[in-house]
């Protein structure tokens, strides 16, 4: 596995990390009206993300040899189709993140400032985790030219 395959599984379990941590805390405060409660509840997210950082740090900077390069014309390639996967799903994330609260609330309604922001980290992260596994499929399919 090389650096940029490392690189990629460390996104993917950060984003469905960051994705369930967000989802958790959303349930809480807007579904429960609670803050999460204990040492566990407030400090366990935090500790996963410490922890998986530290992993990464362990596990991606370890090379399998001496001679394995850090990235080739293959990897420069498999980058680059996965950028264009990811912004047209990030375009397309986009219009149904418009849509949808027009959809469902109807056009004269208005929506807190708030969930503009979330909308805009929620489709990031999707983004992010489409170019991820868009990386990881060009990978398992061979990657060819």
């Amino acid at each position: 596995m090389n650096k940029t395959q490392k690189l990629t599984w460390f996104g993917v379990l950060s984003y469905l990390l960051t994705i369930a941590i967000g989802v958790y805390i959303g349930v809480r405060i807007f579904l429960l009206k609670t803050l999460p409660e204990g040492f566990l509840g407030r400090c366990c997210p935090i500790i996963a993300v410490y922890g998986l950082v530290a992993l990464s740090i362990v596990l991606i900077r370890r090379k399998q040899s001496r001679l394995e390069p850090d990235s080739d014309e293959r990897d420069e390639l498999i980058k680059k189709r996965a950028v264009q996967i990811s912004l047209i799903s990030a375009g397309l994330l986009l219009a149904v993140a418009t849509l949808v609260p027009a959809l469902i609330l109807g056009e004269a309604s208005s929506i807190p400032v708030y969930l503009l922001t979330l909308s805009n980290l929620g489709v990031f992260l999707t983004a992010m985790l489409i170019y991820s596994v868009a990386v990881l499929v060009q990978y398992a399919w061979g990657g060819e030219k």
